[in-house]
């Protein structure tokens, strides 16, 4: 019986060529959606699995309440761990993590017999606690996890690194210097090379080094016993296998009296501490990075709804031809029942035909996505290979798809052929039921619904990004070289680097800064007004600059002046240039603002006054609001940042010459810079990775839904072919037979952006609330996606209504 089934359904998929193939074709394309999707959701649902204690790590977060507004943080103060270590049993291991927020880059060097034999910057390691792998699982290739970070002066790389520093030579047990805040340009021993494992975890990192080295190991040796300030620790706690966290939860809010109460009054603030799994580190959307950037569960939602709905579009083409095609298989149903079969054998008789074809695109899918995912790892940013494909379960899963796929397209057609009165049908009495023909109309329509959302959210999401990368941001982003100074060399030169700069005339201006538009600035502090109390205070992000910062960076002054060194109060840091969002926040009328006095520190007695305003500009991406900004002045000169106004658009000729001068007053550092809008606009890489995906899997389904209507309009055209002919006979023109087979098709179009224009403005306006600073959805972008639904159902429908209307009627009607 399977032997017969299996042969009927190849000579079917013979008989009919075109509709067969648009059946395998459109399933195969809506399975390699899926599958290509289904892994990337797997990958981001299993950051940070592999740790042998994953199910017990977690890491110590708290919610920040200052004047009443909740800020969450990842981080806590350093003395956190050592207590919860002391005061709890259930905690079996402890570690922190400090991430290097003062560098975007480290200088490593190889040195022999005081040569260089190699120098170059990467991006900086982590600093973390010697119990770090006691709590993390690293596989390591070289050297031992136990003690690797015991010493002071040690470093664990990772095997990429490693091979960059040594090549194909063992790298245990060889030295190199570490520069910057992290390695103070000491020599570290290597004390192990681990595998890198940051494709899958959060922690990403071509080294760690111990937390008692460099600035912070300094300053953890000053600083051990302050509860509220300092947030800046990753803190991990390791809990006894089976603890219960909720229950350990319970407990930190008498923890935090204990220890951070006093602490945090004098503070001016509350905190309550959390525990969040390391499982789900990776997509805690409550803050935009935890020592990487956070992903979201929703994302992933509406990722897997796309990924639906494209192989929802296939089926619907696979239901929809079928059940057009049903006159043609009636007279095969009618004879098969009048022979004896039964409605169950029908039944499986044409699912078996829907799992042949499903299965067939299931090979071709597979194909696809072998030959797509490099493209698709560009497209998202992600490093999958060929391997994860031949995972158990990620085979499962693609053959259990298959199956869905099967039963979901086949189901419908199947039951629907079996009903079938072969009494009528012999007779020549069967035609479609209406019931038939409204639920293909309405598929139809729900293929388009699909569709024009998709091209919605695909002009929104654009509009979006173009608002963002055009939006003024308050300075001058344009022609803006950064050079970072990473080094106590390169620090020292700084002077004399912006003097020999200044010399090229297609250099208009070159200051130093601490931090700069687009990139983390961690450095905030408490103001409030004298009539206040701390509790009130406002959090201030806070930037120390050279005088000339403000002007080289466009700055636009509202009042008062900019901060010199002329001033006393200037370089004694008594005095501050704010933002309006400050003067917003204290109610400070512009005329009045000069010459104001905020206090900062818990006893009230230090001051702080404003001396110039300038207009509000984005320090960060459009995704925060403008909050309040003090820049104050650095007398010592000694910046993170030089940066360099270039006043020519082909800044490539300028770039050789800053390039010779660092190499003259900073031999021994390699030469890096990048252009301060790029840095600004990678903040938007996310958004634009999920432009460039609803892009793609927009043109998909589009693809997929006219495929569709290509093949119902050609069955339609079928159908009546002898009406046509006889209407031509009769005189209609080619234009009124295109009219009467494209009417009924843009009439289920026009019922598509009814339903679609609602729901999507609903969607995409939820997704703009993640911006705060967006664009209105305005009623063209609707008008526009349903004129080219129209115009590529139109084009997909004339091709077949044309080629029906020139048919020679004498051919349709020689039977009649």
């Amino acid at each position: 019986m399977l032997k017969n089934h299996l042969k009927i359904a190849l000579r079917n998929l013979r008989k009919s060529v075109l509709f067969s193939s648009i059946n395998v074709f459109g399933l195969s394309v809506g399975m390699t959606c899926c599958m290509l999707l289904l892994l990337y959701i797997n990958s981001e649902l299993s950051f940070d699995r592999h740790h042998e204690f994953a199910d017990d790590i977690y890491l110590l977060r708290s919610e920040n309440t200052y004047n009443g507004e909740l800020m969450d943080n990842p981080r806590a103060p350093s003395p956190y761990a050592r207590a919860m270590k002391a005061e709890y049993p259930e905690v079996t291991q402890v570690t922190r993590v400090w991430q290097n927020f003062l560098e975007n880059e480290a200088l490593l060097r190889v040195e022999e017999s005081g040569k260089t034999l190699k120098a170059f910057n990467v991006k900086p390691g982590l600093q973390v606690d010697s119990t770090f792998f006691d709590v993390f699982t690293y596989q390591f290739t070289e050297g031992s996890s136990k003690g690797a970070l015991d010493d002071i002066h040690s470093v664990v790389l990772s095997e990429k690194l490693a091979r960059k520093l040594f090549g194909n030579q063992p790298a245990l047990n060889r030295t190199i210097k570490i520069g910057g805040v992290s390695g103070f340009n000491e020599n570290y021993r290597v004390t192990g090379v681990y595998r890198d494992e940051s494709a899958r975890s959060h922690i990403e990192a071509p080294y760690f080094l111990s937390i008692n080295a460099g600035w912070v190991g300094s300053f953890l040796r000053e600083q051990q016993q302050d509860y509220s300030g300092n947030n800046m620790f990753y803190t991990y706690l390791r809990l006894q296998p089976g603890a219960d966290a909720a229950k350990f939860t319970d407990k930190l809010p008498a923890f935090v009296n204990k220890y951070a109460r006093e602490d945090l009054k004098l503070a001016g603030m509350d905190k309550k501490m959390a525990l969040l799994s390391v499982k789900d580190i990776h997509l805690f959307d409550k803050v935009d990075a935890i020592l990487t950037p956070t992903s979201s569960v929703t994302y992933l939602y509406v990722l897997g709804s796309i990924a639906l709905f494209t192989l929802l579009l296939a089926c619907i083409n696979f239901m929809n031809l079928a059940t057009a095609r049903s006159v043609k298989r009636a007279a095969e149903v009618g004879m098969r029942k009048v022979m004896g079969a039964q409605r169950g054998g029908i039944i499986g008789q044409f699912l078996g035909e829907s799992m042949v074809l499903t299965l067939l695109a299931l090979l071709v899918a597979v194909v696809l996505v072998v030959l797509f995912l490099p493209a698709f790892n560009q497209l998202s940013g992600k490093t999958m290979e060929f391997s994860d494909l031949l995972q158990p379960k990620i085979m499962a899963a693609f053959l259990g798809l298959a199956l869905m796929t099967g039963l979901l397209a086949g189901s419908y057609p199947a039951f629907y052929l079996s009903v079938f009165n072969p009494l009528d049908v012999i007779k020549g009495r069967f035609t479609n039921s209406a019931s038939a023909t409204l639920l293909r109309r309405g598929l139809v329509v729900f293929q388009f619904v699909i569709s024009i959302g998709l091209v919605v959210a695909t002009i929104v999401i654009q509009g979006q990004m173009k608002f963002m990368r055009e939006q003024p941001l308050g300075f001058d982003q344009d022609q803006q070289v950064v050079i970072p100074l990473r080094n106590e060399q390169s620090r020292k030169a700084y002077r004399a680097l912006r003097n020999e700069l200044l010399q090229n005339s297609q250099i208009s201006g070159a200051a130093g800064t601490g931090y700069y538009p687009g990139i983390l600035n961690p450095s905030d502090f408490g103001l409030y007004r004298p009539d206040q109390t701390i509790s009130e205070k406002a959090v201030t992000k806070s930037n120390w600059v050279s005088p000339e910062f403000m002007e080289v960076l466009g700055f636009k002054v509202l009042a008062g002046r900019m901060l010199s060194k002329e001033f006393m109060g200037d370089t004694a840091n008594k005095t501050m240039v704010v933002n309006e969002a400050i003067l917003r926040k204290f109610n400070i009328p512009l005329e009045k603002a000069v010459g104001q006095k905020l206090n900062h520190g818990s006893d009230g007695t230090q001051s702080l006054e404003i001396v110039g305003v300038v207009q509000d500009f984005h320090f960060a991406d459009l995704h925060q609001v403008i909050e309040p900004y003090a820049f104050f002045l650095n007398p010592e000169d000694s910046y993170n940042y030089l940066i360099a106004h270039v006043n020519t658009a082909e800044t490539s000729k300028v770039l050789p010459f800053i390039e010779s001068k660092w190499k003259t007053l900073v031999p021994d550092e390699p030469f890096t810079y990048s252009f301060l809008k790029e840095d600004f606009q990678k903040n938007y890489d996310a958004d634009a990775r999920t432009a460039r995906i609803v892009n793609v899997f927009t043109i998909i389904s589009i693809l997929i839904s006219c495929m569709g209507l290509f093949g119902l309009t050609a069955f339609e055209a079928q159908q009546r072919v002898k009406e046509i002919g006889v209407r031509k006979v009769l005189g209609a023109s080619v234009a009124s037979i295109v009219a009467l087979l494209s009417k009924d098709f843009v009439k289920l179009i026009l019922a598509a952006i009814v339903i679609a224009s609602p729901l999507t403005w609903y969607l995409m306006n939820e997704w703009l609330q993640d911006f705060a600073y967006k664009i209105d959805i305005e009623w063209w972008v609707f008008a526009l996606a349903g004129g080219l639904a129209v115009g590529i159902a139109l084009l997909t429908v004339s091709f077949q209504s044309v080629k029906a209307a020139l048919m020679n009627p004498v051919k349709s009607l020689r039977s009649e």
